[in-house]
């Protein structure tokens, strides 16, 4: 137990609003370089690393998505995460086009070309 307090002390944590691109973002690059595809589980942040994975929890479900950081949210932005389409139509969030959200680092993924 011990360990998995000190493990968690390191990644980071946090709760806010998730939003989603729409899908006419489909082709354009990324900040990644990634090409946007509206059906694969990415999302943009504003200072996570590329190929960061993120656990993304709806606060009142409990539903949940992990998805990888692959674009950038301007530092403006009152949002903490921006969703694909793909992965807020998993999140059930298209309708309400907001959730209110905790986002939870996972680990780090290797950026796969979208094929």
């Amino acid at each position: 137990m011990l360990f998995l307090a000190i493990l968690s002390a390191f990644l980071y944590s946090s709760k806010g609003k998730a939003t989603y691109y729409g899908e006419h973002w489909t082709g354009r690059l990324t900040a990644s370089g990634e090409r946007f595809h509206a059906d694969s589980l990415t999302c943009a942040h504003k200072t996570l690393p590329f190929g960061t994975l993120l656990c993304v929890q709806d606060t009142k479900s409990d539903k949940e998505i992990v998805v990888k950081v692959n674009d950038r949210l301007p530092k403006s932005s009152g949002v903490l995460i921006d969703l694909t389409y793909g992965a807020a139509k998993q999140m059930n969030m298209i309708r309400k086009g907001v959730l209110q959200v905790t986002i939870t680092e996972v680990g780090k993924g290797k950026i796969y070309k979208h094929k």
